[in-house]
């Protein structure tokens, strides 16, 4: 009697174990799941240009702008919100020297344009010159009060004939620059910040892109033995980073119109393949097809920056390498609990009941992304 209910309370804390872990997916399931600005500063002995631009569906969120429903913004809507939207930018986006806030002596223009296929909110401002020997900042503080948001600003600086990069995210929104005589030649310090910012990049993007972690969770939680676990995950790591790099450097393009559908189908058939066979097998084959349209989803929030090719490599070791030790973190937790589960008489029922959300999840989504095709 001890025994059987023993196992029963193993079954139930991996119950509870496998809800915590989907739970976020569900409620994420309508959710937007990254929000992505996009900085370019020019700095200059003239003036301080800032480009600044931001999602549609963002937009939308910030401003509930949208007042037919359609999860796109007209003309007629964001004349609306406009001068709001304006506000809210000036006070979030602010620009520093020698840690004096600066604001903007002009609005060269705000407004929705067509960017690679969507709409973006562009706003062109101008902020007074920087001079040798200052400290310049860029501080970012939208949605620094909405936990809920995932929200990266890609910041590009061009700085007399040389650009550099930083990924400003989560708690760390500041970029800091010592400007020299030397046509505003940046300290050593900011290569620094800029290749650990990608790393955390890498981190905070898998940790928000419920669908990776779904499809990852969806492989793992079938019955294997440790050697096809390291096949499986090794050729997803090789799959996504081949992709991710290729997209980013321009070679190969597939829209986002094909890549996210693709991505929510990939979960489906996942699943479906774990509520169908009982063991599975040469799943390394499948892992790496599949890792290949996730890498052209990873991809998608570095590609519109304009990295400059002295720093391309780095950026995009370091975000790989964010991506990757969250990976081996979430492998190195379930799998220990997955080989005890397993041993038990009720894991088949586990492993359907799993993949059956699963499933859901990836056909809600599924359905969500072809509709707004």
């Amino acid at each position: 009697m001890f025994k059987i209910y023993a196992h029963r309370r193993m079954i139930l804390c991996f119950f509870t174990l496998a809800f915590a872990l989907v739970f976020p997916f569900a409620q994420a399931a309508y959710a937007h799941a990254y929000s992505a600005g996009y900085t370019t500063l020019t700095l200059s002995q003239s003036q301080t240009e800032m480009i600044y631009m931001l999602d549609e569906l963002s937009v939308i969120e910030l401003m509930n702008g949208d007042s037919n429903s359609d999860n796109k913004l007209d003309q007629e809507e964001f004349s609306a919100v406009k001068e709001r939207m304006e506000a809210i930018l000036k006070e979030n986006l602010t620009f520093t020297m020698n840690g004096e806030p600066k604001a903007w002596t002009q609005v060269v223009s705000l407004g929705l344009e067509q960017q690679g296929g969507a709409t973006k909110l562009v706003l062109k401002a101008i902020y007074p010159p920087a001079s040798p020997s200052m400290t310049v900042s860029f501080i970012d503080n939208l949605y620094t009060k909405d936990a809920k948001t995932n929200y990266v600003n890609l910041l590009t600086i061009n700085h007399g004939d040389q650009k550099s990069t930083e990924a400003l995210s989560g708690n760390f929104r500041t970029w800091n620059m010592a400007l020299t005589d030397k046509d505003f030649e940046s300290e050593h310090t900011n290569s620094i910040n800029g290749w650990f910012s990608f790393f955390k990049l890498g981190m905070s993007h898998i940790l928000g892109g419920y669908d990776h972690l779904l499809f990852l969770f969806s492989l793992l939680i079938a019955r294997q033995t440790l050697k096809q676990y390291a096949t499986m995950i090794t050729a997803f790591t090789i799959a996504h980073s081949c992709t991710l790099t290729l997209t980013v450097l321009g070679i190969i393009h597939v829209p986002p119109m094909i890549v996210e559908p693709a991505i929510a189908l990939s979960i489906c058939y996942v699943a479906i393949d774990n509520i169908r066979r009982p063991s599975v097998s040469h799943r390394w084959v499948l892992t790496f097809l599949f890792g290949l349209i996730h890498g052209m989803g990873f991809a998608d929030i570095l590609k519109e920056m304009s990295i400059p090719r002295s720093e391309l490599a780095i950026d995009l070791i370091s975000f790989n390498l964010g991506i990757e030790t969250v990976q081996i973190l979430i492998v190195g937790l379930l799998v220990p609990l997955l080989y005890f589960m397993h041993r038990y008489k009720y894991a088949r029922r586990i492993v359907v009941a799993c993949s059956s959300v699963a499933l859901l999840l990836g056909a809600i989504w599924l359905l969500e992304r072809v509709m707004t095709i």
